[in-house]
């Protein structure tokens, strides 16, 4: 079985054909997908999701896009609503400095919260991390100092020196559809440096379909295609990078394998 750790099933892509999406991922091997939640105040949606298919998980956070909407939200607030049974992560939460759509000074207050929710929770972290490497490492080095938390560096797509930082402290690095594409050379030397055990599959659907179905909307059935071309990248067989990464999910998102009458971690 495929894990699509990370997918955004409640945008309007799929309000048409959520079945088809999810019958064709399980045709595709795919499972299992976590559904992210980009804004609190949408926590009912994700949680209907999740409650309507036991192939679903969520999380619960506040996209570092959509900060300005949502500065003040507690650590409280996330700690309760985190602790519906498949409710798996805390986030995304992040730095997002290529975009700007939330005051910087925002972004970095919403961050720390989440932070300390999934310290609190002992969930793991969704970060979004795009074009802010160096205040993202001061960050999560600084809150590290506090107290340990577990976290994935979704999506990455940024230097080695984060991803370096994020298997120093102990996280999982997450590829999507972006290892695939040509450009990226540089991305797939960086995986090839993570050890195994870090691994995690994305899609970020809809967005990044991975190669040969770029251009398309992405949704958790193309896992498989990052999947297939992370293998060739590290030398692996499909199949045991496939095991790898779903062993991996499990032992990073404890509620998941619970849930599933799995060991986690």
């Amino acid at each position: 079985m495929i894990v699509d750790s990370h997918c955004h099933l409640d945008f309007p892509e799929f309000a048409e054909d959520l079945p088809g999406v999810l019958a064709r991922a399980e045709e595709a091997g795919v499972g299992r997908m976590v559904t992210i939640s980009t804004r609190v105040a949408k926590y009912d949606t994700y949680r209907a999701l999740a409650e309507s298919d036991r192939r679903i998980f969520f999380s619960v956070g506040t996209h570092p896009h959509n900060a300005g909407e949502e500065p003040d939200v507690p650590v409280a607030d996330l700690v309760r609503l985190s602790a519906h049974p498949r409710c798996v992560a805390i986030g995304e939460a992040g730095l997002d400095y290529y975009y700007d759509k939330s005051p910087r000074e925002v972004q970095r207050g919403v961050f720390r919260t989440h932070i300390a929710a999934a310290r609190e929770t002992g969930l793991p972290l969704v970060i979004h991390a795009r074009d802010a490497d160096e205040e993202m490492i001061e960050i999560l080095r600084n809150e590290f100092s506090k107290g340990p938390y577990k976290a994935v560096l979704h999506c990455f797509s940024s230097g080695e020196k984060l991803a370096l930082t994020g298997i120093e402290l102990g996280f999982a690095i997450s590829f999507s559809g972006i290892v695939t594409f040509k450009r990226s050379e540089e991305l797939r030397a960086i995986a090839r440096k993570i050890p195994r055990e870090r691994l995690l599959v994305e899609t970020d659907a809809p967005y990044l379909a991975p190669q040969p179905v770029r251009g398309k909307t992405n949704e958790p059935a193309y896992t498989a295609h990052t999947l297939r071309i992370l293998a060739e990248t590290l030398d692996m067989p499909p199949a045991e990078l496939e095991a790898m990464t779903t062993e991996n999910f499990y032992n990073l998102f404890a509620k998941a394998a619970q849930a599933d009458g799995r060991a986690g971690a």
